[in-house]
């Protein structure tokens, strides 16, 4: 099983940033690729970010060029470096990881991280 806790979340003005960390614990194999999602009140959770095993990065078109994310495998923590934040970025932010198997990338176990609360006032 693992473990999932996000850190890093605030309350900051338009313009602002923030980074947010999720740190993964328990039986997290070779191959992962861990994600960023959030969901504002009234509204579907979203996908925002996501770094693979192999270190490539995605992101929604609503955050680039904004956002950044990284990871340190070392440590098995992802990071979300939020840069020029919006209103419209407000929402709780959920970590995701995902245990794949090595090469194909097929996903064989998926774990949630309890979310940590993004606000940005205008």
């Amino acid at each position: 099983r693992v473990q999932l806790v996000e850190s890093g979340g605030g309350s900051v003005q338009t313009g602002g940033s923030l980074r947010l960390s999720c740190a993964a614990s328990g039986d997290i194999t070779q191959c992962y690729d861990m994600s960023w999602y959030r969901q504002a009140p009234g509204k579907e959770r979203e996908f925002v970010s996501e770094i693979d095993s192999d270190g490539r990065t995605r992101y929604a078109d609503s955050v680039k060029g904004r956002f950044t994310i990284s990871r340190d495998r070392a440590k098995s923590t992802a990071y979300l470096q939020m840069n020029t934040l919006k209103p419209e970025d407000m929402a709780m932010y959920y970590c995701k990881l995902e245990i794949v198997r090595c090469g194909s990338g097929r996903v064989k176990y998926t774990y949630w991280g309890q979310g940590t609360q993004v606000t940005v006032s205008s």
